[in-house]
C-alpha cells in the first residue's frame, strides 16, 4: 500500500487514522446509521403527528382513523432505512487479508458508510418533516374537514424527501467494488 507524502511523515493525522481503520468497521457503521438514524427520524415524526392527532381528536374525535395515515407515512421512513441497510449488507465481499487495506476495498467501505449517512440523515428530517405536516394536518381536519386532502397532498410531498435520500444512497452504494479474489 503506498502512503502519501503528508501522512509518511506524521502517523497522527487524521487521514492515517482514516486509512488504518477497517473498511468493514466503515461499512457497518454506514449500515447502522442507515437503519438506527431512518428509525429515530420514524420516531420523532410519529411523537409529532401522535401527540397533535391526539389532542385535536378531543374536539373532534371523527378525525382519528383518517389522519392515521399521516403515522403511516412516517412509519415508512424507517422502512426505507431497513431496505437501504439490506441493500448495503449485500454489497459486503470477503477479501483476502493482504487485500483489506488495498485502495478498492477503502473505497467500497467509504463509499457504504457514505450511503448510510446519506440515507440515515434524508431520513430522519423526513421523518421530522412528515411529522410536522401531519401534526398540522390533523389540527387543520379538526377545524375544517375540507383541508384534510390538501394538506395530505402537501405530506406526500414531503415524504418524497425520503425517497430521494434512498435514491442517492442506492447510487453512492454502486461505488461499492471491493478487489477480485485471486485464486
Amino acid at each position: 500500500m503506498s502512503v502519501s507524502p503528508a501522512m509518511a511523515g506524521n502517523p497522527t493525522t487524521w487521514a492515517h487514522a482514516l486509512v488504518k481503520i477497517s473498511p468493514y468497521t466503515f461499512s457497518a457503521i454506514g449500515i447502522a446509521i442507515a437503519i438506527g438514524v431512518s428509525v429515530l427520524g420514524a420516531a420523532w415524526g410519529i411523537y409529532i403527528t401522535g401527540s397533535s392527532l391526539i389532542g385535536a381528536a378531543i374536539k373532534a374525535p371523527r378525525i382519528t382513523s383518517k389522519n392515521l395515515i399521516s403515522v403511516i407515512f412516517c412509519e415508512a421512513v424507517a422502512i426505507y432505512g431497513v431496505i437501504v441497510a439490506i441493500i448495503l449488507q449485500t454489497k459486503l465481499e470477503s477479501v483476502p487479508a493482504s487485500q483489506i487495506y488495498a485502495p478498492e476495498s477503502l473505497r467500497a467501505g467509504y463509499a457504504i458508510f457514505a450511503s448510510g449517512i446519506i440515507v440515515g440523515f434524508a431520513n430522519l428530517v423526513c421523518g421530522v418533516c412528515v411529522g410536522i405536516i401531519g401534526s398540522s394536518c390533523a389540527l387543520s381536519d379538526a377545524q375544517n374537514s375540507s383541508l384534510f386532502v390538501k394538506i395530505l397532498v402537501i405530506e406526500i410531498f414531503g415524504s418524497a424527501l425520503g425517497l430521494f435520500g434512498v435514491i442517492v444512497g442506492i447510487i453512492m452504494s454502486a461505488q461499492a467494488s471491493w478487489p477480485a479474489k485471486t485464486v
